[in-house]
């Protein structure tokens, strides 16, 4: 064996080595703006981390959902880090589910201390970290100044439901397909029954009263919801039913939504002249109410969490510490500008003179987040936590179900009357099935 043969040899060891110790990280997310632009920096990251690759799974929100709680419920092991939410993360955390962030929480670099408490708080069990938030965000109303302007109309800074809906009608031109207000109304427990939730709460109603009694036959639904359809009917876009969050997004940049009220991570797109039309035309409200005490605004967050029994969980623990460090922000700031950086996340974000500076709803984001009370959410007493979702397990089921009869409700294809009747029906059925109440 000559020198050449031995040299070609160890090149080749080596190389098999190297494939062998590579690892390819599976990310499950949802097809949100910020996700998008974080699949576009992971160069970044795998640059700083040789040997670990990346291969994203990126789906619609609903289908996330339904892809991730089976993949974890069943230990599948199909993904090592999941984009998962504040409503999953500690329940999921309480049955095990989920790997305990513990090297991120020790991490002084990382300063776990500096997440915002009110996101830190939903994502801990037993004080334990289990996910890692992405983006956090509250709710607000998305207006179109320069309509409020030519019909003569001013935005207060704490809106009533009634100032809205009166303004969405008198700012609606069908003829020029300008419609007043554009709302969620796509099914699911967290596209329409997140925003008709927080809303149900401003108006007095609530999921169950204290011993777990569902309470869509009273009359605070009725009214919340009639309400809703009504006006969607008046002032909103044809084919509502089918509209979450991006296909209202959407809407709003092409100039078709005089108002839109959905998640405050919304203002960045909304905002930006690169993809949206009305750019410079945006102001910001709180989310209404109806003078009873609670605003229709919620509390979530997006976040990167490692399944229970993973096989990687160093490798994924390194990509959740640099999707969620504040040196991504400084990465997303440089290349896209302070405004679009992931919101709601780090209490240093909203210390941040350029951040200030750049957008223009920090002030009403952190102001949204903080005031929304997921321990006590509505006017009456309940037995849950959870400000547009109930925090039991059960309930990405039923509040889909619930989601589905409310969706045919505003398409018209059932009354508001019979989508009540149904919503007692199935959520009684359900939580009796599910041995509610708890003893």
């Amino acid at each position: 064996m000559n020198v050449k043969t031995l040299l070609l040899g160890a090149v080749s060891v080596l190389a098999l080595s190297g494939v062998a110790s590579a690892q390819t990280l599976t990310i499950a997310t949802v097809n949100n703006g910020d996700m998008i632009r974080m699949q576009k920096l992971t160069d970044d990251f795998t640059k700083k981390n040789p040997g670990i690759d990346v291969k994203w799974v990126t789906l619609e929100e609903n289908v996330l959902r339904q892809k991730v709680t089976t993949d974890v419920a069943t230990k599948g092991g199909q993904y090592d880090v999941m984009t998962i939410g504040i409503y999953e993360a500690p329940i999921w955390g309480k049955q095990g589910w989920l790997q305990p962030l513990d090297t991120l929480s020790a991490d002084k670099d990382y300063d776990a201390a500096d997440l915002l408490p009110p996101i830190r708080s939903g994502l801990t069990v037993d004080g334990k970290l289990y996910a890692a938030p992405f983006y956090g965000e509250s709710s607000m109303v998305m207006y179109r100044k320069d309509l409020f302007d030519k019909a003569g109309l001013k935005m207060p800074d704490a809106p009533t439901w009634d100032f809205i809906a009166d303004a969405a009608r008198k700012i609606t031109d069908k003829s020029s397909e300008t419609y007043g207000i554009c709302l969620r109304g796509k099914a699911g427990w967290g596209e329409n029954m997140a925003f008709l939730t927080a809303t149900a709460n401003a108006f007095g109603a609530r999921w169950f009263d204290e011993n777990w009694k569902p309470q869509f036959d009273q009359p605070e639904w009725k009214k919340a919801l009639d309400f809703y359809v009504k006006l969607m009917k008046d002032a909103g876009p044809p084919g509502a039913s089918s509209n979450g969050f991006n296909e209202n997004l959407a809407l709003f940049q092409t100039g078709k939504c005089g108002m839109w009220i959905d998640a405050t991570v919304a203002a960045s797109f909304v905002t930006n002249p690169k993809e949206s039309k009305v750019a410079d035309k945006v102001g910001f409200a709180l989310a209404p109410d109806t003078g009873l005490g609670k605003r229709g605004n919620w509390l979530w967050s997006w976040n990167l969490a490692i399944p229970a029994g993973s096989k990687k969980v160093e490798a994924a623990e390194k990509f959740i510490a640099w999707a969620t460090s504040r040196d991504y922000l400084k990465l997303v700031a440089e290349k896209d500008g302070w405004a679009n950086v992931p919101p709601g996340t780090r209490t240093s974000l909203y210390a941040n003179a350029d951040y200030q500076k750049a957008a223009p709803f920090a002030k009403m984001t952190i102001d949204s987040i903080n005031a929304a009370d997921p321990k006590k959410p509505t006017v009456k007493p309940v037995p849950y936590e959870g400000v547009q979702y109930v925090a039991i397990p059960e309930f990405q089921g039923i509040g889909t179900a619930v989601g589905q009869q409310f969706s045919a409700a505003l398409a018209g294809q059932v009354s508001v009357d019979q989508a009540l009747k149904s919503a007692q029906q199935l959520t009684e059925r359900e939580m009796k099935k599910a041995g509610y109440p708890k003893k």
